[in-house]
């Protein structure tokens, strides 16, 4: 592989990055330094990256060699490509529109068909955040969800599902919740001007959200739970 073929399958890597949510420019340029008009740049073939710099986007994006191996040279197949989503804290997740590398706490692989077939409803504000984040569930939202979540279950969150609709009709549709700057996961609904969260289990209490006379209910959803990983 020449510098050029490693140029392209870089910028191909990328490119499916962003189209899939879990990268941006402008999240690139915060993670390598590297500025935003030269990575648009290269993005769209217009300009090369130096060895260092793509040496800097390959570090940011955990990109190896091997990833950047033709399917002859590397073999693997489609239909079990992943992508890496990062795990931060709650807060991260309710208030940081790209997540900076330094609030990375983890990694983890997700399928790329689950993250490619999800559907998306985002608010105007959500539309330009990093789409996919992953949480660790504490205790408090394990009970109050169980048996459907377990303690420090894995949670994959889609931020640009931020509609009251059920992604699936007929079935209750699990959300992250901004609640007093904490995060809530519960199903929630509309009603007489608050927002209603659910648990899972009945032992656990209701609670209700005053909704200010300016505020949507939509702002106070983070996102959809779009994949729980109870076993890891």
């Amino acid at each position: 592989m020449n510098f050029s073929e490693m140029h392209d399958r870089l910028r191909l890597q990328i490119l499916r990055r962003i189209q899939r949510g879990t990268a941006s420019v402008s999240l690139l340029a915060r993670q390598t330094g590297i500025g935003h008009s030269h990575l648009s740049n290269f993005l769209n073939r217009k300009r090369q990256l130096s060895l260092e710099a793509a040496d800097r986007v390959m570090t940011a994006q955990r990109i190896s060699a091997t990833d950047l191996l033709s399917t002859a040279e590397h073999a693997h197949s489609v239909a079990e490509e992943s992508a890496l989503i990062p795990v931060v804290s709650h807060a991260a997740a309710l208030f940081e529109p790209n997540i900076r590398v330094s609030a990375e706490r983890d990694v983890i692989h997700v399928p790329e068909r689950l993250l490619r077939s999800a559907r998306a409803q985002p608010t105007v504000k959500q539309r330009s955040w990093q789409r996919f984040v992953a949480i660790i569930a504490g205790s408090g939202e394990a009970q109050a969800m169980a048996p459907v979540l377990m303690p420090d279950a894995i949670v994959l969150l889609d931020r640009h599902y931020n509609s009251l609709m059920p992604y699936r009709p007929g079935r209750p549709t699990l959300y992250a919740i901004r609640y007093h700057n904490h995060l809530r996961l519960r199903y929630a609904e509309l009603g007489l001007n608050r927002l209603v969260l659910r648990p899972h289990n009945l032992a656990s209490p209701i609670e209700l959200i005053e909704l200010e006379y300016d505020q949507s209910p939509r702002d106070l959803v983070a996102g959809r739970v779009a994949l729980v990983m109870n076993e890891h």
